[in-house]
């Protein structure tokens, strides 16, 4: 704004004492200050607002206005309250440094000028950033020049004071201006969004997270389907749409910046389908593998389309990486908001039933299903280059160019992630990949995968599941379910077979736990655990209560604590000693306890099979 559209607001209560040829000035901001020499605060432009507490004697005024025309402010306004009226030599003083000089009417208070300054200044800036944002989104969409979200979010700093990021459903930063968001700060903001969007709640999402009011906006992404925004159900997109992250409270915005905002989200969304169509050639590779794998392939053919992969994955990489698989899958409770269930999913199945209603995330209560494949495959997408589950050094996520890493195909209502781990330190050496030859004395079965900690440097399901289980637990809301499944790192192709196998049994043991979000990893099922998921509900119930029902209902009545020390002398392997010493009994309470248990359930704790049934019960429970 000009400094002559100040004399044109009366409310100001502003009256010009020389300068009149400056007046044409450009206000860039406005400062209030009673320093002798504040020139470490000035940046040039401003309007400075003083009250004269500055000034001692009529020796002061030069010294002080020669700092502000040194700095570049715009002009000074002079308030009567301290002195009755603007001091002659102030007015000497302005004159010889053609610096513009207001006095305000000490009825009007400085905050009211700021208020206004700011309130004019900011909305210029407004526009042209419009402008700028406008110019860049018409660059991005032509091309790859314009560079990308990052420099518009570096002028919503520069130009609005405004710090904003765009983060992944999972919180995961994908650009940013200023300091970054904590990961558990970005983790509680993603899930906000996700329950926001479910819930059908109008954009902006406004949300305060330890003390900060954040103003949420999704990132609309239509380039990605064929279908209107307007007539998808949101569940085909929410878990894998960006958002756009302001640290301010927009309640009270005017339109203009809200519409500011709106087009800096279709510049992010731009990126994002360049993003997508970067990613076609990976997802087709993995088809191509996922195919070969599933029909019964040769290894020597599998492991030519993987040497194939193998530059396209890790470009720069001289040699054939081990290979990870993990499964996903999405599954959604039928016709509304139903509990998409802790029960137990066989090969094919759902797990868990939903029941009728309606909900503000679907465009009714008898709307289609949603296909869980796609779904599932742009999620595990955002999942694995997530950096919370990678160590420092290696994996599969490590690096800058992490999100080049994976290939994702889709069957149904399954993704399956191919994750290349460029290197493995431990584990028995690599079978030859171009005819997968063994020597006619050597084992002629398939590869193992690689099942020690040591040889298994990539995705851990705990971690993997520690990373995304909160913020995806809103996006899923109270009518869908994400079940993943991780296997062990292979160095062949015989061993993918194995890999993808071992992966979609860990994600039904997956399946069969409670909560919106579980995982499972191949260390999982090496016993029984992997048998658990096939029982029968009602075979479970009847099995766990014969067994331990007499002993809660003998802990209910006496407190005797009978299933805590069943459990302590189990994982103890019977030993009398090491289970008193953990329990902090004498060992012949701990012989009493144990034969109350026998006595009320009529086993005996001696023998194999009786120990066996009861470590079942105990899982099972």
């Amino acid at each position: 704004m000009r400094l002559r559209a100040l004399l044109e607001t009366d409310a100001l209560g502003l009256r010009l004492l020389g300068g009149e040829e400056e007046l044409d000035r450009t206000v860039r901001g406005v400062m209030t200050t009673d320093l002798r020499d504040p020139s470490r605060y000035l940046s040039g432009g401003e309007l400075v607002l003083t009250g004269l507490a500055w000034r001692h004697s009529a020796e002061d005024s030069e010294p002080f206005v020669r700092i502000l025309a040194g700095a570049g402010v715009a002009g000074l306004a002079a308030g009567e309250a301290e002195w009755g009226a603007v001091p002659k030599d102030l007015v000497t003083a302005c004159e010889r440094h053609r610096l513009p000089l207001f006095t305000v009417n000490e009825d009007v208070a400085f905050a009211t000028i700021t208020e206004y300054v700011v309130r004019q200044v900011s909305g210029e800036r407004a526009g042209d950033l419009a402008a700028v944002v406008d110019r860049h989104r018409r660059l991005m969409t032509s091309g790859p020049a314009g560079g990308g979200p990052e420099v518009v979010l570096d002028l919503l700093g520069s130009d609005l004071d405004l710090r904003a990021w765009v983060l992944s459903p999972t919180g995961r930063r994908i650009a940013g201006a200023g300091a970054s968001l904590s990961p558990a700060r970005a983790a509680a903001l993603a899930g906000e969004h996700l329950a926001a969007t479910r819930a059908g709640r109008h954009s902006p999402y406004r949300t305060t997270v330890e003390g900060t009011a954040y103003s949420l906006f999704p990132v609309r992404n239509v380039g990605r389907g064929t279908t209107p925004t307007a007539f998808r159900d949101v569940r085909e997109t929410v878990l894998s749409d960006w958002l756009l992250v302001v640290e301010a409270d927009a309640g009270d915005w005017p339109a203009a910046r809200l519409d500011l905002l709106q087009g800096v989200t279709q510049l992010i969304a731009v990126e994002r389908d360049r993003r997508d169509a970067a990613r076609t050639v990976r997802r087709r590779l993995a088809q191509e593998v996922l195919e070969l794998v599933q029909t019964g392939a040769a290894p020597a053919e599998i492991a030519a389309r993987l040497r194939v992969a193998a530059p396209v994955l890790l470009p720069g990489l001289g040699t054939a990486p081990h290979w990870q698989v993990v499964v996903a899958r999405v599954e959604w409770a039928r016709n509304g908001t139903g509990t998409a269930g802790n029960g137990t999913a066989g090969a094919g199945g759902t797990a868990g039933t939903g029941s009728t209603g309606s909900t503000a995330s679907t465009t009714g209560a008898g709307a289609a299903l949603a296909e869980g494949g796609p779904v599932a495959q742009a999620l595990l997408e955002e999942i694995l280059v997530d950096p919370a589950w990678t160590g420092a050094g290696t994996g599969a996520g490590a690096g800058a160019d992490a999100s080049d890493r994976i290939a994702v195909a889709h069957t149904g209502d399954e993704a399956i992630a191919l994750v290349p781990l460029p290197s493995v330190s431990a584990g028995p050496p690599a079978v030859p990949e171009a005819a997968g030859e063994a020597s006619p004395g050597a084992d002629s079965g398939a590869e193992k995968p690689l099942d020690t900690p040591a040889a298994d440097p990539g995705i851990h399901a705990d971690a993997l599941l520690a990373a995304v289980r909160n913020p995806l637990s809103a996006g899923l809301a109270d009518d869908g379910r994400l079940t993943l499944g991780v296997s062990a790192a292979v160095h062949s192709a015989e061993g993918l077979r194995g890999a993808l196998e071992e992966a979609r049994h860990a994600r039904r043991v997956a399946a069969a736990r409670p909560g919106r979000v579980c995982a499972a990893g191949h260390h999982e099922l090496a016993s029984h655990v992997l048998l658990l998921p096939f029982v029968p509900d009602d075979v479970r119930r009847a099995f766990t209560a014969r067994l331990l029902d007499p002993l809660r209902d003998y802990d209910r009545r006496h407190r005797a604590e009978l299933i805590p020390t069943l459990e302590a002398f189990l994982d103890c392997d019977g030993s009398w000693t090491r289970c008193a010493a953990r329990l902090h009994l004498h060992v012949n309470t701990l012989r009493y306890r144990v034969g109350r248990i026998e006595q009320l359930t009529g086993r005996d704790l001696a023998r194999l099979e009786d120990k066996l049934d009861f470590f079942l019960a105990l899982r099972m429970s």
